[in-house]
């Protein structure tokens, strides 16, 4: 079975993006797919980050937590918000904070909105971040218009059937992905 960590990168007051990932967590759990975390970018709160984890001193507990946890996972979903056409700057931050760790991990991308397009913008700038780190993602993606409407706060979907039927074809993809990269050593 998968360790699938599942960021929520939105650190705002009334997020909706969370509960896409509370989504996920149970949908993974529920269905027995793997053992899945959410990884809250708003309960680690970090600052602002000067360095690379690598090069710091003296990295806190809580960031030696995410990374760790980012390191034993053999796939991420990340869930977020479009802020103002891109990601949120928690996201970037954490992203920028790691290097080696992102490098040929399984990382899928499910980009929410309120609006129509679901997140389109952010999500191409999350695919053209990641290539540059050289981590394995795939065109197959979850995105959410109108997210509002979809989840409740507690990850139910209000169209369970809906949900559910883009959820397998989403994960079946991302578990693919997982074991093309464990069957790959190089890319």
């Amino acid at each position: 079975m998968y360790n699938i960590s599942i960021i929520s990168s939105s650190v705002r007051t009334d997020r909706k993006s969370h509960n896409v990932a509370l989504y996920f967590q149970q949908y993974l759990t529920e269905n027995d797919l793997a053992n899945a975390e959410i990884l809250d970018l708003k309960k680690y709160n970090f600052p602002i980050f000067e360095e690379r984890f690598k090069n710091l001193k003296n990295p806190n507990y809580d960031l030696k937590d995410f990374v760790s946890r980012i390191t034993k996972s053999d796939g991420i979903i990340i869930v977020t918000p479009e802020y103002n056409g891109s990601i949120s700057a928690g996201l970037k931050n954490v992203i920028d904070l790691l290097y080696e760790e992102w490098h040929r991990k399984p990382i899928s991308f499910s980009t929410v909105s309120s609006g129509e397009f679901g997140g389109s913008q952010a999500l191409t700038h999350l695919q053209f971040i990641f290539w540059k780190l050289r981590a394995w993602t795939f065109t197959a993606n979850f995105p959410v218009s109108k997210v509002q409407d979809k989840y409740t706060d507690t990850g139910l979907a209000i169209n369970k059937l809906e949900s559910d039927k883009f959820a397998k074809i989403f994960i079946n993809e991302f578990f693919n992905c997982i074991q093309a990269s464990r069957n790959n050593t190089e890319i």
